[in-house]
């Protein structure tokens, strides 16, 4: 009866993640056979290097690349202003922190991880908008606001997963460097740190993944304009913004080049995802 019982719990496991293989399977399967054959009716090159996006005029115009420069921006740009902010962060958390404070601080970091888009949206849209407007110029819904905003959604991310990684390192790393005459900051710096790098580097392309992929908090605050990046303070829009704004009314070629820039959108998250499953492998 043990045995019995044994066997139908190693199927129900199995059917668990084999359905959660075919969910995946079933969203490539459909991403790729609906956006394939359009990337080909409009040309590869035209289609992923085009600058124009224009579905409405005649003839239609469907050039992703501002849309993927938009992405590219605004991620790179929460990455300079979140890395720094949450591997200090972590740094502090893990090694310097009071455990009264610690005790304050870990649900906080947690509670950031579960607050929706929209609502990160609505206060970038209330609070970081005017900021920029008034202190940079422009009307506020640019790169650098998303950028702002994005940053601060990806900290929860990366200071769990470095705090893990710093964590992990042997605490006889530390006592050594400190019985050499190191400081303790040095020791931290020059050796904790270099120790827990591959955690803290997938922790990073984590957040990477969270803001290339956020689409919610992103078109409240970054202006929607289908056009080349002309600075900072100037509206871009994002490949996952390009795919929920229009959606809802395209039809026809139109419905299927915006599945294929899911496609497009599908890669990269594949490419952060392959980039993060190597730095485990290589940490382990």
């Amino acid at each position: 009866m043990s045995k019995y019982k044994e066997n139908i719990m190693q199927g129900i496991f199995f059917i668990a993640a084999l359905t959660s293989v075919l969910g995946v399977a079933l969203i490539c399967i459909f991403l790729f056979v609906n956006g394939i054959p359009a990337i080909g009716k409009i040309g590869m090159f035209d289609f992923l290097l085009g600058k124009n996006w224009t579905p409405g005029n005649e003839p239609a115009s469907y050039g992703i690349f501002p849309m993927i420069l938009g992405s590219i921006y605004v991620t790179m740009g929460a990455l300079i202003i979140g890395a720094p902010i949450g591997i200090l962060t972590a740094v502090f958390m893990a090694k310097i922190c009071p455990k009264n404070i610690y005790k304050i601080l870990k649900p906080a970091v947690e509670l950031l991880a579960g607050i929706p888009s929209v609502v990160y949206g609505f206060f970038g849209l209330v609070v970081i908008v005017p900021f920029v407007r008034n202190v940079f110029g422009g009307n506020g819904s640019s790169i650098l606001t998303a950028s702002i905003l994005l940053g601060i959604m990806i900290l929860p991310t990366i200071i769990e997963v470095s705090i893990s990684a710093i964590k992990a390192v042997p605490n006889s790393y530390y006592e050594g460097a400190l019985a050499l005459g190191s400081s303790r900051e040095k020791s931290i710096f020059f050796v904790i740190i270099p120790a827990a790098k591959s955690g803290i580097v997938a922790g990073i392309i984590l957040g990477i993944g969270r803001a290339i992929g956020e689409t919610m908090a992103v078109i409240m605050v970054a202006g929607n304009q289908a056009r080349m990046p002309a600075g900072i303070l100037k509206g871009i829009r994002t490949l996952t913004a390009n795919i929920v704004i229009e959606m809802g009314y395209a039809a026809e070629l139109h419905r299927e080049a915006l599945i294929a820039t899911a496609v497009v959108l599908f890669v990269f998250i594949l490419i952060i995802n392959f980039t993060f499953s190597a730095l485990t492998r290589r940490e382990k």
